[in-house]
């Protein structure tokens, strides 16, 4: 009788499949994964303490430097935040430009985050439209900044520069392209045989499961959870917004959730830039003294600041929480817990799209 030995197998830190390092250490009974733990602190900056003490000035250029995918959504929260603490008004049409270009980078990020979990499941094909698709999404943002990645676009007070109607013009364009493009690639997503062997009913997070862990954004979502803090904001429901759920809890439910919310924003920036109405895009404005928490609905969830500031200004202390904490923490412990294949482990891990970055901030 063969004899089936328990192994202890880790996969990282540096894996092919991963955007950035992390170590799942896998217990395995043949090929049966038992049990699952990931270890970070493989990219730890330090960004919060090297906050401390920094005028404002300072840290609204280090928030966009937690993470390079995320940097728009936290120039979004470090800004809101200030704004809460200075009680600053926001005239309408910076609030529309803030919406438009935090809309854009979360269609950028789930395209990415689909990109990556195709990569990992060995559909490159796939994986290589969307990743191409995301080029038209940053060459928006750029058209819209003046650049890709650190836009530092989002001011207290309003936004840095308007756009035009040639600006506006360009990205209705670039989102057309995508409107026509990606329902192809939903197709192939949700009726690929071999998606479906290596997706549906794989990683499943219970909604129990889901609840205990604290799970929030389209990992949340798609284990039918009503959870996006874009529900607090009444111009998000105005432009057309609404709770997109799914139930399952698998990793289809949640590559497919992502595809149903590129729709969305496609759908909410040109509602956006038809009804944007004239005015000042910045207001002069003081940053003052006080502590308050703000929270924004980024691409993998709810993303939180907690700011004071003294009287000059300068940070007393700061604490950022992130979705990806609670996200990687429901990945090891309850999606790839009982996997049948170890070949099921990364794909899983990415499903839940973690963003190493803003965890080891």
């Amino acid at each position: 009788m063969k004899k089936i030995v328990d192994v202890s197998l880790p996969i990282g830190p540096v894996h092919p499949c991963f955007k950035e390092p992390a170590r799942i250490k896998c217990e395995t009974a043949g090929e049966r994964v038992i049990r699952t733990e990931v270890e970070l602190g493989y990219v730890k900056k330090g960004i919060e303490k090297i906050m401390i003490g920094r005028p404002w000035q300072e840290i609204i250029f280090l928030a966009e430097r937690v993470c390079g995918i995320c940097s728009v959504v936290h120039n979004t929260a470090i800004i809101g935040a200030l704004e809460k603490i200075s009680n600053i008004t926001v005239p309408m049409r910076a609030m529309y430009l803030r919406i438009i270009l935090n809309e854009l980078d979360r269609m950028q990020s789930h395209l990415l985050a689909n990109y990556s979990y195709c990569y990992t499941i060995e559909h490159e094909t796939l994986a290589m439209y969307l990743l191409n698709l995301r080029e038209t999404v940053m060459d928006a943002i750029e058209i819209m900044t003046g650049t890709r990645i650190m836009a530092a676009y989002i001011v207290p007070g309003g936004v840095r520069t308007d756009i035009n109607r040639e600006i506006a013009t360009k990205i209705c364009e670039a989102l057309d392209h995508i409107e026509a493009e990606l329902p192809r690639f939903v197709q192939m997503f949700a009726t690929g045989p071999l998606i479906a062997l290596r997706s549906k009913g794989i990683g499943i997070l219970s909604v129990k499961d889901a609840k205990e862990s604290g799970v929030v954004g389209p990992t949340a979502r798609a284990s039918g959870i009503a959870r996006d803090a874009r529900e607090h904001e009444l111009l998000y429901t105005e432009l057309g917004w609404h709770m997109i759920i799914r139930q399952d809890g698998d990793n289809f439910s949640r590559i497919m959730l992502r595809f149903d919310e590129l729709f969305q924003s496609v759908h909410i920036i040109k509602n956006a830039l038809a009804v944007i109405p004239e005015g000042p895009v910045r207001l002069g404005n003081r940053i003052t003294s006080g502590r308050t928490k703000h929270t924004v609905e980024a691409p993998r969830g709810e993303l939180t600041y907690d700011v004071e500031l003294d009287e000059n200004g300068q940070v007393i202390m700061i604490s950022i929480q992130t979705p990806s904490i609670m996200n990687v923490d429901a990945g090891s412990h309850a999606m790839m817990k009982n996997l049948s294949s170890i070949a099921d482990v990364t794909s899983t891990f990415i499903s839940a799209d973690p963003c190493i970055a803003c965890a080891e901030r």
